[in-house]
């Protein structure tokens, strides 16, 4: 059975999946989506009594499974946040964040991440 990755966009309540033969098809279609930077700023929100600030929200979240289907061996993404600022992170349910090593953007540290992971 080939493998196949798919590429997850959740940008409000728009779901969009895309499915790549390989990780590297799917990263690489990740790095774009990213590289337009087509996101809406957004402004502090209010939920019942307390303000959650941009930083807090996420305005767009890009995932990668694979290569199975139901249970994927490997999970992770990007969130990036209503002020702009972008992380990655690795994991499903219970998510963590992919340190960033000096001059590599969040889509360099998950493409490390998910290749190691992958290996």
């Amino acid at each position: 059975m080939a493998e196949r990755w798919t590429l997850t966009v959740r940008r409000g309540p728009r779901v969009t999946k895309d499915r790549y033969a390989t990780l590297e098809e799917a990263l690489d279609a990740l790095a774009a989506l990213a590289a337009r930077g087509d996101v809406e700023r957004r402004r502090p929100a209010r939920a019942l009594l307390r303000e959650i600030e941009p930083v807090a929200q996420v305005a767009l979240r890009a995932e990668i499974a694979g290569p199975q289907r139901l249970l994927p061996k490997v999970t992770g993404g990007i969130d990036v946040r209503g002020d702009g600022s972008a992380e990655a992170f690795v994991g499903r349910v219970n998510r963590r964040v992919v340190e960033q090593r000096p001059g590599e953007g969040p889509v360099d540290a998950l493409r490390r991440a998910l290749a190691e992971a992958a290996a």
